[in-house]
């Protein structure tokens, strides 16, 4: 190493990483290139601040082979837009059949014919049932939606569906 990087990289005990650390001032480059017209680097490429502009400048003139290779799909519009756009009607998460079991207290002890367990699933912020799994234990389900599938296999359970707004 130089006397100068030695200087300018020293141990530092909190990162315990070697970072710069302040310089003096007679050893940095600018000293020696006083008198020197254009520093080091250059009367025709200049050393200038944004040689090709600032952030994502020039991304279809000087930077298009850049954007075309790593950001295709960058430029343009896709599909059609959908003004006043409402999340409200649109709400709607799902839950499996074989996830009610967590709602259910007491499954296993739970019969055919007796009092059956009513599942709110608006309670737990689900929207539709879906039929993927078996029937924990025969039960009553409230819900907005629910599927053809989920619904025959509840039923063949012994337990219903309740549809609320």
């Amino acid at each position: 190493y130089s006397f100068c990087t030695l200087l300018c990289f020293s141990k530092n005990e909190k990162t315990n990483s070697t970072t710069p650390t302040n310089m003096p001032t007679r050893f940095r480059k600018t000293r020696k290139e006083r008198g020197h017209t254009f520093n080091g680097y250059g009367r025709v490429g200049k050393h200038q601040k944004h040689p090709s502009g600032r952030g994502n400048a020039g991304g279809s003139h000087h930077h298009r082979i850049n954007m075309d290779k790593y950001h295709p799909g960058y430029f343009g519009k896709c599909g059609m837009r959908h003004f006043h756009k409402k999340q409200n009607p649109l709400w709607k998460p799902t839950i499996n059949l074989n996830q009610l079991a967590k709602f259910i207290p007491n499954a296993a002890s739970v019969k055919k014919g007796g009092e059956l367990p009513v599942v709110d699933l608006l309670a737990i912020g689900k929207a539709k049932l879906l039929g993927n799994g078996v029937v924990p234990a025969p039960c009553i389900v409230k819900c907005r939606y629910v599927s053809k599938l989920a619904e025959q296999k509840i039923v063949k359970a012994g337990g219903a569906i309740e549809l609320q707004a």
